[in-house]
């Protein structure tokens, strides 16, 4: 069916702004640009750091592991296997989401950015509240921080872990915020990248604590 050369023309801005927004996203780098961005270098030397750090502490749950007879103890509550087993798959649906609005933004779709940020945050917040509530029942059941080597080296591993996706989250309601602002129009997804390298993470470290604190 022809359009009205009326319909024609009041549709012209929208297709100048579409082909606009794709030629942004499609510019090389100015000439004197960096091969990889200096946020890329940022969140490359904080992962390094992340992960000496965390391989510290594993290395002194080994020891520990290792060296005792019973482990773990007769006389504490067992972890809760099948609700980790299930917020570990919250936790992987929200890598997920993560990965998703990173290529929304990416192709400029502001509203699939915002949906999955929000799903991500949705999916984080989940597992924070399933794996304190776990943690309250554990306690509860008397293993604590102080109950020997086994509760100071579980509450030690995954309690920092769980520091680091509220940070997490932190750092993905300031991004959500941005994208409600219009911040990462025209292929501007820096902050974006940056969060999903982050976000992603902190899920594979988690995929790594639980085989060798849950199931090991």
């Amino acid at each position: 069916m022809s359009q009205s050369p009326a319909t024609v023309i009041r549709r012209l801005p929208a297709m100048r702004l579409a082909r606009d927004s794709a030629r942004r996203i499609r510019e090389p780098p100015p000439p004197g640009a960096p091969p990889i961005s200096n946020a890329r270098i940022a969140v490359a030397t904080l992962l390094v750091a992340e992960t000496m750090f965390f391989s510290g502490l594993i290395g002194a749950y080994l020891v520990f592991r290792v060296g005792t007879p019973v482990w773990p103890p007769p006389n504490l509550p067992r972890l809760p296997m099948v609700v980790t087993w299930i917020n570990t798959l919250v936790l992987m649906a929200s890598a997920i989401t993560m990965v998703r609005a990173a290529r929304a933004a990416r192709r400029d779709d502001a509203r699939a950015l915002k949906r999955g940020l929000a799903a991500t945050a949705v999916l984080g917040l989940t597992f924070l509240a399933v794996q304190g509530s776990e943690w309250a029942r554990l306690i509860q059941h008397g293993l604590t921080i102080s109950s020997g080597s086994y509760g100071a080296t579980f509450y030690t591993l995954i309690g920092l872990h769980a520091a680091h996706v509220v940070g997490a989250a932190c750092w993905l309601g300031l991004v959500w915020w941005w994208a409600r602002r219009g911040e990462f129009s025209g292929g501007r997804d820096t902050a974006v990248e940056a969060c999903t390298i982050y976000w992603v993470f902190v899920c594979v470290l988690w995929l790594a604590l639980f085989a060798l604190v849950y199931t090991w």
